[in-house]
């Protein structure tokens, strides 16, 4: 283990099961590399997949900045990655960044995909057109307000178009609650926003129900790489979460929390 000039960038992914997922977390850690020759780009998983974030740490020595590739303030943030960072030696020190979202290069990403997925609109097919926000969902309201601030940051993007949260866990709407609400309304012509960083169940369960068009989930999109490198170096400014594996304290958990836009 040897100490590193710049602290270490921990990618700190959820994992899951399909194989899909950690091919597409590699590749955007491979864009972010690209972007910042020379930075050490290491990647942990809550759970599931390989290498388990708290291996990450153990073979780290110095200084780290944990990044959640998560989209919003839920129990992982809040607790899973503190209390595997308060149980790594005293060989590291390491603060927690915010989440990925919300942040205006995360709407970029899920505009661009929404693009490559075919969208398209004219003055004609705006009253007709709607959007779900499909998210995983929680039960922490942080990250329910989390996914509702990204849905009104999208419709903006989309020159205002209504964008509806939905939900494929947790937490409701669901995306077919939220299908039918939009067409309630004269939606006819709706799409699927994915939000979500990989592929999983979840992901492929909230596509299929798409009317219209449904995007991939948002990946190596470049937007997203500069956004980890953005929390990464936002991060950087803020005081050290403790030293050698010490439980962040309350300061610390609201530094991180006061990260993320209202």
């Amino acid at each position: 283990m040897t100490p590193t000039a710049r602290p270490a960038l921990v990618a700190v992914a959820h994992g899951s099961r399909d194989p899909g997922a950690l091919r597409t977390v590699t590749a955007l850690l491979e864009r972010v590399r690209e972007l910042r020759p020379g930075l050490d780009v290491r990647l942990g998983h809550i759970e599931i997949d390989r290498p388990p974030l708290a291996d990450t740490l153990a073979a780290l020595c110095g200084e780290a900045v944990l990044v959640p590739l998560l989209l919003g303030r839920g129990q992982h943030v809040k607790h899973d990655i503190p209390r595997t960072l308060a149980t790594a030696g005293r060989h590291l020190r390491a603060r927690v960044a915010a989440p990925l979202g919300p942040h205006p290069l995360l709407v970029e990403a899920l505009y661009g995909r929404l693009v490559e997925a075919g969208w398209q609109l004219d003055a004609r097919s705006v009253r007709g057109t709607g959007v779900v926000l499909a998210a995983a969902g929680s039960r922490d309201p942080d990250s329910a307000a989390d996914t509702r601030r990204t849905a009104r940051l999208l419709g903006e993007r989309l020159g205002g178009v209504p964008v509806l949260p939905a939900y494929a866990s947790a937490a409701s709407p669901t995306v077919p609650e939220a299908l039918r609400a939009l067409a309630a309304r004269g939606r006819h012509r709706i799409a699927i926003a994915s939000y979500f960083t990989a592929p999983g169940r979840f992901a492929a369960q909230s596509a299929a129900g798409a009317p219209w068009i449904a995007s991939a989930p948002l990946g190596a999109h470049p937007a997203l790489a500069r956004l980890v490198l953005h929390r990464y170096e936002e991060a950087l400014t803020c005081p050290w979460a403790g030293t050698g594996g010490a439980a962040p304290t309350p300061a610390d958990q609201a530094v991180t929390s006061a990260l993320v836009p209202a």
